[in-house]
């Protein structure tokens, strides 16, 4: 089980050299650290089903399942999603970075390893760690239905909210084909713009996913927000809270979910002139003159503001 608040951090140093395990040791105990040992991936994965380390020292290169599977062994259990994972290793090509990054690593220190300076990277990526927990653990109990993914739809880290719409995916996984596919078209430029929504079924019949772009938190990571809907609940909800007709609102809440003219033509079995026509009399009901502006009361209006 993870460490108490107050305890000494826990590092686990994976390295099948007994020298560099005895180095690190004599580094780390004396400045505070609590130290444990493996010498192959395998062991690592057996231990960390007991105890939850604050940082993990990870070799690349090791007998057994390398340092890189490992890694991307570890980033699949949701508990160990925002541990460190550092690598040491005497491969210093780029693409050998490119590989330990990619598996979930954090940083790259090649050997002989300086141990005053693995000291100081620990504790910079431990204090980074705390801050996303408690980030992670303010939105987890404001009740937010967040998550972040890279451009590929890989999932980084859910609130639990969130990971209860996604059916408790783990951290690595891969979003639903159609929301990964808009993640990686907002990632390229493209002549025409990508919505800031996308809607997926759910599981149930009526019921709707929508995942909504809330930010860039890194070069490859974007924040999401993903909301359950029922597509005529909120056709009701849209029709009593907005001075619209019924098939008006319905045009408004395909728009809302990112959907282009063409696509709410096809869904509502209309001409795309009768949309337009649509839109031509949405705007000025609702008092507003473009697209977006008429997007956002009508998000407004859905989540009862």
């Amino acid at each position: 089980m993870p460490a108490e608040p107050d305890a000494r951090p826990t590092v686990l140093v994976v390295d099948d050299q007994p020298a560099m395990l005895n180095l690190l040791i004599e580094a780390f105990e004396p400045t505070g650290f609590n130290v444990l040992v493996a010498l192959q991936g395998e062991m690592a994965l057996r231990m960390i089903d007991q105890i939850t380390p604050d940082v993990i020292l990870l070799d690349a290169v090791m007998p057994g399942i390398d340092g890189f599977e490992t890694c991307r062994l570890i980033k699949r259990r949701p508990a160990l999603a925002l541990v460190p994972v550092i690598f040491m290793t005497g491969l210093t090509e780029t693409a050998n970075i490119v590989d330990g990054l990619a598996a979930g690593g954090v940083d790259y220190v090649t050997k002989p390893v300086a141990p005053d300076e693995v000291i100081a990277r620990v504790r910079v990526h431990l204090a980074n760690a705390q801050l996303t927990r408690s980030a992670q653990a303010a939105m987890d109990a404001s009740g937010r239905y967040l998550l972040a993914a890279d451009t590929q739809g890989h999932l980084r880290w859910c609130t639990r909210q969130a990971a209860r719409l996604l059916t408790q995916p783990s951290p690595g996984d891969r979003l639903p084909a159609d929301v990964a596919a808009w993640l990686q078209a907002r990632s390229t430029a493209r002549r025409e713009p990508v919505p800031d929504s996308i809607t997926i079924p759910g599981a149930e019949p009526s019921g709707q996913l929508e995942f909504t772009l809330i930010g860039q938190l890194a070069n490859d990571e974007m924040l999401l927000r993903v909301v359950e809907r029922d597509a005529d609940q909120d056709l009701d909800r849209l029709n009593a809270r907005l001075p619209l007709t019924r098939r008006e609102a319905e045009v408004l809440l395909w728009l809302s979910r990112g959907k282009s003219n063409r696509d709410i033509a096809q869904i509502l079995d209309v001409s795309f002139r009768t949309i337009n026509k649509h839109l031509e009399q949405i705007y000025p009901k609702l008092g507003v003159e473009t697209r977006t502006s008429a997007v956002a009361l009508a998000i407004r209006a859905l989540e009862g503001g």
